[in-house]
This record gives C-alpha cells, sequence and structure tokens, in this order.
C-alpha cells in the first residue's frame, strides 16, 4: 500500500490542478448558470464520503465479528475522512444554496439527514479518543450504524418533500444542451476526489498503524 501512496498523491493532485479548467471550460447549466459548477466539487465530495462509508462500515463489521485490529484501524481511519469529506460536502452545498434557494441552509430532510450524519461520525471519534476500555467495539456499532443511514440520506429526497433536487437530476444532466460534457466533468472530478480519499487513508492507515506500535511498546515496557 505505501508504494502506491506517492502515485495516487501525483495523480490526484494533476487531476486537482486540471479540474478548475475542466469545470471553468464546461458548459453552464440552462437555469442555474455560474454557481451550478458548485456542483462539480459538491456532488464528487459526496462519493468520497459514500466510498468512506462503505470502507468503515464493512471494515466495523469485521473487527466486530472476527476481531481484526487491522481492520479496527481501518475503520478508524476511514471513519475521519468521512468527517473532512461530509463537513466539505456540507460547507459547499451551503454555498450553493445561498444563491440558488436565497438562505444558506434549509432545514429539509437530505440537508437535515447529511448534518445528523456528520454528527455520528463525529461521535464516533469522540468515542474512540474518550470511551476508555472498550471504546473500539462501541464505536465500530457507531460506524455500522452510520453507514447504514447512507441509503436513507441519498433517497431522502425521493422519499419526503424537499427542496434540495432529486436524485434524478444526474440521470437528467445528460439530455441538457452540453449535458454529455458536464457529466464527463462531474465524474473526472468524482474520480480525483476517489483518487484523494484513497491517498488519504493509506496515509491515516500508516498512522494507526505506528500509534498501534507505539501502544504496543508501552505495554512491553510496562511488563
Amino acid at each position: 500500500m505505501k508504494a502506491l501512496f506517492v502515485p495516487l498523491v501525483v495523480v490526484a493532485a494533476a487531476m486537482f490542478v486540471y479540474a478548475p479548467i475542466a469545470i471553468a471550460n464546461a458548459p453552464y447549466e440552462s437555469t442555474m448558470l455560474l454557481v451550478q459548477k458548485v456542483f462539480y466539487f459538491h456532488f464528487p465530495a459526496w462519493i468520497a464520503v459514500t466510498a468512506g462509508l462503505v470502507t468503515c462500515g464493512v471494515a466495523s463489521a469485521v473487527y466486530l465479528f472476527k476481531g481484526s485490529a487491522r481492520a479496527d484501524r481501518i475503520g478508524a481511519a476511514s471513519a475521519e475522512l468521512v468527517v473532512i469529506f461530509a463537513l466539505f460536502g456540507i460547507v459547499s452545498g451551503s454555498l450553493w444554496a445561498r444563491k440558488a434557494w436565497g438562505v444558506w441552509w434549509q432545514w429539509d430532510a437530505r440537508l437535515t439527514m447529511a448534518f445528523l450524519l456528520e454528527l455520528i461520525f463525529c461521535g464516533y471519534l469522540l468515542v474512540r479518543k474518550f470511551g476508555g476500555p472498550g471504546a473500539e467495539k462501541l464505536a465500530a456499532a457507531m460506524g455500522i450504524f452510520g453507514a447504514a443511514t447512507a441509503p436513507f440520506v441519498y433517497k431522502s429526497v425521493d422519499w419526503w418533500r424537499t427542496v434540495h433536487p432529486k436524485t434524478s437530476v444526474m440521470t437528467s444532466l445528460t439530455s441538457t444542451p452540453g449535458g454529455t460534457i458536464m457529466w464527463g466533468v462531474v465524474w473526472f472530478c468524482a474520480g480525483a476526489f476517489l483518487l484523494l480519499y484513497v491517498a488519504l487513508l493509506i496515509a491515516r492507515m500508516r498512522l494507526q498503524d505506528l500509534r498501534a506500535q507505539i501502544d504496543q511498546l508501552y505495554l512491553a515496557a510496562e511488563d
């Protein structure tokens, strides 16, 4: 994994350098015009969140049922990245909302559930840090619960009345003028965010491994 880190960082950095150029050259959306370009980073941020949720949920389940310390460290690293990328998604969404809706925030279904998701994983990190003995298992349960909320966050705009665009907005993008180009830029940026997520996950996993080694040295010294 360490051998992949530098190439991933280089490719991700190159993609992020080119991303503003691709976004600037993408055509304007017919109704939202310039503000729609926030979407090119807003949506990919939530793609990275989804990757983090899946990784954290699976790793947490493996830790609870198999007792794998490695899985526990993967879950912890993924949870940290979920907090970071979800915060980016919420903030970028608020910037978009200010122009589109005239307010920074609306307590509708999608936004409220996204905020709750952020709080769940902030709670995950707090439990791991301050929960005392057995906190890892409690945090893992929270990780599984947080991952299980992802489908509800995604489908909330279809199930309940909300000012947030429905999930069908993505499929309708290609039918708009210049939609194929916009779709390509969206997934290019999503690829950049996913590569960044993987690179950060590797870095955080390395840190978690070093922390585990230090803990083992402390235990050995006490014995």
